[in-house]
C-alpha cells in the first residue's frame, strides 16, 4: 500500500508543480487553489509511505516521479523543447527509479 501511496504522491507533485509555474507568483487564483490542494496531499502521501519505506528511498522515488512527469507533460504541452537526449536522460530517471523498487 505504501508504494501505490508514494506513486500517487508523484503524480500529485507533477501537479503542484505544473499549476505553480501556471500560477504566474500565485497571481491566479485557479492554478494557485491546485497547486496548494496538490501540495498538501502530496506531501501526506509521502509522509504516509514513509512510514514503511526508507526517507531515502522514498523521497528518491517520489522527486522521480514528479520530475519525469513534469518535464513529459512541459514536452507534451508545447512548453518545453521535445529532443531524443532530453527523452532518454527522462526514460534513465524512470530506470532509476524502478532500480530502487526492485532493490526495496
Amino acid at each position: 500500500m505504501s508504494w501505490l501511496v508514494l506513486v500517487v504522491s508523484g503524480v500529485l507533485e507533477a501537479v503542484w508543480a505544473t499549476a505553480l509555474g501556471r500560477a504566474a507568483g500565485f497571481t491566479k487564483l485557479g492554478p494557485s487553489i491546485v497547486f496548494g490542494l496538490a501540495l498538501v496531499l502530496s506531501m501526506c502521501g509521502l509522509a504516509y509511505a514513509m512510514r514503511d519505506l526508507p526517507t531515502g528511498t522514498a523521497y528518491a522515488v517520489w522527486v522521480g516521479i514528479g520530475a519525469v512527469l513534469t518535464a513529459a507533460y512541459a514536452m507534451l504541452s508545447g512548453d518545453e523543447a521535445v529532443s531524443p537526449v532530453r527523452i532518454a536522460l527522462l526514460l534513465g530517471v524512470v530506470g532509476c527509479v524502478v532500480g530502487l523498487k526492485v532493490l526495496q
